[in-house]
């Protein structure tokens, strides 16, 4: 019998995928984290443009000097944060960003502070990377800094923050973000500021801890902003320390992102950004039936202010996403998530309004 590392043998298969790969042709998926919008035409014609000139070959492996020029010019307007080319790696998703960064910072015996709940990948990158998870409770489903602050260890590497978050859809404060940041620079650790849902915010505001503090590595993508997701095409930015031992790692992983995928992210970045706003605004109406209906049948449910995710407490998480899925409506259990939110379902609202009001009646039937 073959044998494989600890560090990939003990990780599991995705509890998201899972449910994805579970559903049937005709249930209405409630699970995915995937704008249900097609990508924007200027964003198509750009693709296939670039198809038809040639341009179809290795780029540098960091990614083109146009885009990367695009994406520093992005983060001083959107972000507030000053970013030379230089400091940018154009990445195969947010998920290379996310591997190669840990895959340089963290060694064996460090500890990983992760929102718990939070994104599926946070953990098990950890442990690829040999590190040793850690989970924060969240407070209101809000990472607390005073909370984090008690986790910290002598051995801490690096600290995951995720605004707006998955699974919960909640926004950090900007003196949440500054708190994190000033732990940052007072234990010496860095934090990995995932913003991949920056522009899906309904309530409150997107502040990047770059702000506040060079210890800081900020990773985004076009998945989520654009309706991309297949297109991979993410990208990191951080100081030029980082990034030179984070090239070492993404030269061997994957060469370069996809030429066409950058071509057509220069024309998301570039372009008009009414796409952004009208698909925002339709989140924020789906929101809104999916949180009168489920307050209707009694579940407790906060108001997420970004994303499009409801995380409601449901009682047993497991059970009743079984229960969904039995009767076609795929969520994911909580405890996908972390220890600490086995009584939560986590429902996407990248769904048609048909679909979600669907939804709700078969819920009705589980958790009423």
């Amino acid at each position: 019998m073959r044998s494989f590392t600890d560090r990939v043998s003990e990780i599991d298969i995705s509890g998201i995928r899972k449910m994805f790969e579970a559903a049937g042709t005709d249930s209405i998926n409630l699970g995915l984290g995937e704008p249900d919008f097609p990508t924007p035409a200027h964003i198509c014609d750009a693709a296939v443009d670039a198809i038809r000139r040639g341009f179809t070959r290795y780029t540098p492996g960091a990614g083109i000097p146009e885009l990367k020029s695009a994406l520093s010019e992005k983060f001083l307007r959107d972000n507030n944060i000053s970013v030379t080319p230089d400091e940018i790696i154009v990445t195969s998703g947010a998920s290379e960003a996310l591997h190669i960064a840990m895959q340089a910072l963290v060694e064996p015996g460090d500890d990983v502070l992760i929102p718990d709940p939070g994104f599926v990948s946070y953990s098990a990158l950890s442990r690829i990377a040999g590190g040793r998870v850690i989970g924060v409770p969240l407070v209101d489903l809000l990472l607390d800094p005073d909370v984090v602050a008690e986790h910290i260890t002598p051995n801490t590497k690096v600290l995951f923050v995720n605004s707006p978050s998955n699974p919960c859809g909640s926004v950090q404060s900007k003196k949440e973000i500054q708190a994190f940041a000033e732990l940052a620079e007072d234990y010496d650790f860095t934090i990995i500021s995932d913003e991949v849902y920056e522009f899906l915010i309904y309530e409150g505001e997107h502040i990047s801890p770059a702000q506040f503090t060079d210890n800081v590595i900020t990773v985004n993508a076009a998945s989520k902003t654009y309706s991309m997701t297949g297109w991979r095409l993410g990208y990191l930015a951080a100081r030029h320390e980082y990034i030179e031992q984070f090239f070492k790692v993404h030269q061997y992983v994957q060469a370069c992102a996809s030429s066409v995928a950058q071509a057509a992210a220069l024309a998301a970045v570039t372009g008009s950004q009414d796409c952004v706003r009208d698909m925002r605004e339709k989140f924020r109406k789906r929101r809104d039936i999916l949180l009168k209906g489920l307050r209707e049948m009694g579940v407790e449910c906060p108001t997420p202010n970004g994303a499009f995710y409801l995380f409601p407490r449901v009682g047993d998480g497991d059970r009743v996403a079984s229960e969904l899925a039995e009767r076609g409506v795929i969520t994911v259990p909580g405890s996908a998530f972390g220890s600490y939110s086995r009584e939560h379902i986590r429902i996407s609202y990248a769904a048609s309004e048909a679909d979600i009001m669907r939804a709700l009646d078969i819920m009705g039937d589980v958790l009423l």
